[in-house]
């Protein structure tokens, strides 16, 4: 992947820097200018004042950008990253999401790495507000790290899955998954889910060995994938299951212990929304490990 400038977001929050392990280490394997970005959002609240009174605007303003800069400079400190090409900015605005966009745009950034603070449970699944919104309308991909008890480390990425669906944007998700495996010295796994639909009661679904078949075939191609289009020397596994494509990824990942995702996402564009194809946005909500999404629109870096 040609990777100049890589944007890392932050609000000082823990998850934000467990996000910073991983943006320095990409900078650094791409030989890449990173970008360190804090959003001044000037209708939150302020959780450095200690009257816990909301102060004059001016001074509000001037409050907030000491904070930020206070806290870049620390989070460069606690990295050791000085050898690192580093421009430290803070902007302001009214949505932090926004301001991303803003800044990314403005420094044509080919790659943004950031925590999310998303809600996991059984009643809703949702990917933190901001992240959600940067994952849709971001011209480049996004790699998005939700909190974790345990900060991953570099090490700990061994497995990088990505699932495909033989399109042409799916094929260009297998490189830039391949690319990161060498990165993280990783091995690669290719899964491939057979549709299978949900029935009403008073229709007879489709026939096992119809099924079985469908899944024998979708395994020689992706045997065939992996050999025709793979690059390089990484470990491949190549998998198959059947059923909701965006529930079989989720539970493949757990089960197979997978520890990066790089999904590709079919986004539609209109002109109040830009949505994140479904099974994409599913997949991000449910997941724990990170996830790199590739856009089937926008900026590419093969």
């Amino acid at each position: 992947m040609n990777i100049r400038r890589i944007l890392y977001p932050t609000d000082f929050s823990a998850t934000a820097r467990q996000a910073l392990t991983h943006a320095l280490f990409l900078a650094e394997e791409y030989d890449a200018e990173l970008h360190l970005l804090h959003a001044v959002v000037l209708h939150e609240y302020d959780p450095n004042d200690p009257e816990h009174h909301f102060p004059e605007p001016k001074e509000l303003l001037k409050r907030m950008f000491e904070v930020a800069d206070s806290g870049i400079a620390g989070l460069i400190d606690d990295q050791s990253a000085e050898a690192l090409q580093i421009v430290e900015a803070t902007r302001k605005g009214f949505a932090a999401g926004q301001v991303i966009l803003d800044y990314a745009a403005e420094v044509d950034a080919d790659l943004i790495v950031m925590g999310t603070h998303g809600r996991r449970g059984a009643a809703r699944l949702l990917l933190g507000s901001v992240a959600a919104e940067v994952v849709r309308r971001a011209k480049c991909p996004v790699m998005t790290l939700c909190h974790a008890d345990e900060p991953r480390t570099i090490e700990a990425i061994e497995k990088v899955l990505v699932p495909i669906d033989f399109s042409e944007h799916s094929l260009a998700a297998v490189h830039y998954a391949e690319d990161l495996a060498q990165r993280y010295e990783a091995s690669l796994q290719l899964l491939y889910v057979v549709e299978v639909p949900t029935y009403p009661y008073f229709y007879v679904p489709p026939e096992e060995e119809y099924i079985e078949s469908r899944k024998d075939r979708a395994a020689q191609a992706l045997n065939e994938l992996a050999a025709d289009h793979l690059r390089t020397s990484v470990s491949c596994s190549t998998h198959v299951t059947s059923g909701r494509a965006a529930s079989e990824i989720v539970k493949f990942s757990e089960e197979n212990e997978s520890d990066l995702l790089v999904i590709t996402t079919h986004g539609l564009s209109g002109l109040d929304r830009l949505f994140m194809g479904s099974t994409a946005e599913e997949v991000l909500s449910r997941v724990s490990s990170p996830v790199l999404t590739v856009k089937a629109f926008g900026k590419q870096l093969l």
